[in-house]
């Protein structure tokens, strides 16, 4: 051959390397690009293995998904492999750590038929034509691997192509590691979830006991504390608070009585109006409430708060600190007035429950000094649903009673108490919610 000839030879042999290498890298910077990218896993799978096939060439290959507790490889993507190629390949702990020692490099499969997986599988390979078989191995964690079948050219891989090969696999495996470790963060965030509702219904569970309990202590008003907890949820969700704080209201409700464990069964149960000294005993369960419920960490803000000042009035005249409008906390107003309503409602040992004119006439006595009026228009507004019909909830039904609910001209009485309360007083503090 003349020089001429060689250098002409040399020169395009040298080309075509260059333009291999300039596409080969083309090839890995885009496979870096998908993983970075964080797209769908199995698109940025399925697209990382055609870049690996296409830069050398190859005709088929798949990419397998390693599940550690199944000790199974499982296909992600494949091409070319054909339909009997397993989807699911098993891996004994043999194969799992010659995997590991092995690293990401490229195994060559008729070399490597020492090892079970390649006895197991060795028909589904040579069917296939599967050359190759890279470990996805990322800090010591065998993550999957890489089938890859012959060369279009029929050329016989080299270490040049090895080396892109173990380059590709790197970022494919990250992918698969990202992706293992948002199954486990999902995984996670779905067991505390779980974790937080089983807790949430523990405490719920707790809180109506602690109700039910402080009920029996005082036979006259039995069921008192359930009923106010459901008035403050009415309440709270006319007022258009969301759920969670719904159901904080309610069981600031159902707990507010808690102190009345600490006063004589006597006192509470006297079937008569009890006299000052007994009364100044009696006026002692909000401290103790909130004595008993401020250590514990209530998923609601605010519980024990209501046990302490839901019989605070807004002009400054209930118990037990004498606070203003502004200085009560909003929650203690709600539970205030579901108490009081429940109070009026229901029988006493000394006294039957009010009719319903008397009823609404101390409301709207009583809306700007005692009750923040925006709460008792959301009261009347919650049974004024149910009464026309425009609410499914049976609330109020079910707690004053078919014959409470059915009395004549109850609608009219609601309708004229709605319209005569002016939204707001000089004293009263509306809430922004």
């Amino acid at each position: 051959m003349k020089l001429q000839e060689m250098r002409s030879t040399n020169f395009s042999r040298f080309a075509a390397e260059r333009n291999k290498l300039v596409h080969t890298f083309g090839a890995l910077a885009e496979i870096g690009q998908e993983v970075s990218n964080k797209h769908n896993f199995q698109e940025t799978v399925r697209t990382s293995l055609h870049l690996v096939l296409g830069s050398l060439g190859i005709m088929r290959g798949g990419v397998v998904r390693y599940t550690r507790f199944e000790h199974e490889l499982n296909m992600v993507s494949g091409r070319g492999l054909g339909d009997d190629f397993p989807f699911v390949m098993s891996l004994c702990y043999e194969d799992e750590r010659q995997f590991l020692a092995n690293g990401l490099y490229p195994i060559d499969c008729d070399q490597a038929k020492v090892l079970p997986f390649f006895q197991i599988y060795d028909r589904s390979l040579e069917q296939s034509k599967i050359q190759l078989f890279v470990p996805l191995v990322v800090r010591d964690e065998l993550l999957g691997g890489l089938f890859l079948g012959e060369k279009a050219s029929g050329e016989q891989y080299t270490s040049h192509d090895k080396e892109i090969i173990c380059a590709m696999g790197r970022h494919i495996a990250v992918a698969v590691s990202q992706r293992n470790l948002m199954a486990e963060l999902e995984r996670r965030a779905d067991e505390n979830r779980r974790l937080y509702d089983d807790l949430k219904m523990t405490y719920k569970d707790t809180v109506q006991a602690f109700a039910a309990a402080i009920d029996r202590k005082d036979k006259y008003t039995e069921g008192h504390s359930v009923r106010v907890g459901k008035y403050s949820e009415v309440i709270a969700r006319e007022l258009g608070w969301g759920d969670e704080e719904v159901e904080g209201a309610a069981f600031a409700g159902y707990l507010h009585d808690i102190g009345k464990i600490t006063v004589e069964r006597k006192i509470i149960n006297a079937p008569y109006r009890i006299n000052a000294k007994e009364s100044t005993e009696l006026n002692k369960h909000p401290g103790a409430g909130f004595e008993i419920l401020q250590p514990i960490r209530h998923p609601y803000a605010g519980v024990p708060l209501a046990a302490k000042y839901h019989h605070e009035r807004l002009d400054g005249r209930g118990y037990p600190d004498g606070l203003y409008d502004r200085d009560i906390p909003y929650i203690a107003k709600v539970v205030n007035l579901a108490d009081a309503f429940d109070a009026m409602t229901s029988d006493r040992p000394y006294r039957r429950r009010r009719s319903v004119p008397e009823v609404f006439e101390d409301l709207q006595r009583n809306t700007g000094k005692q009750f923040a009026p925006e709460l008792v228009t959301a009261l009347l507004r919650g049974m004024m649903k149910e009464l026309s019909g425009n609410s499914t909830d049976k609330i109020f039904r079910k707690l004053l009673g078919r014959e409470y609910m059915e009395s004549e001209g109850l609608m009219p009485i609601v309708r004229t108490a709605l319209n005569g309360i002016a939204p707001t007083s000089p004293l009263t503090f509306v809430a922004s919610k």
